[in-house]
């Protein structure tokens, strides 16, 4: 079983940054790929950002240039820096990882969400 603690939501104004952490634990072989979903009240879970093993990196168009995807691979860490942060990136955040838990098995994990409010 992998478990992901995620840390660094909060309430920031418009135009402000926050910081998020995610740390993933347990029993696995390797991580494939780590990222950030969100999901506000009413609507789908949408992908924010993803780093795959090799480094690279996708993004939400509405994020691309304003958030920041990066991984500590020794510390099974990922990272969403949030800059220029909007009203409408007030969302629970969740953390995701693919995870090879034994030969040619891959899962997926989330964690609980972090909320992030936006104020305007």
């Amino acid at each position: 079983q992998v478990q992901l603690v995620e840390s660094g939501g909060g309430l920031v104004q418009s135009g402000g940054s926050l910081r998020l952490s995610c740390v993933a634990s347990g029993s696995m072989l390797s991580i494939n790929i780590m990222g950030w979903y969100r999901q506000v009240a009413g609507k789908d879970r949408e992908l924010v950002a993803r780093i795959f093993s090799g480094g690279i990196t996708t993004y939400k168009d509405s994020v691309k240039g304003r958030f920041n995807i990066s991984r500590d691979t020794a510390k099974n860490t990922v990272y969403l820096q949030m800059n220029s942060l909007k009203p409408e990136d007030t969302a629970v955040y969740y953390c995701y990882c693919n995870v090879e838990v034994s030969i040619r098995l891959n899962r997926d994990y989330w964690g609980r969400g972090t909320l992030v409010t936006v104020s305007s």
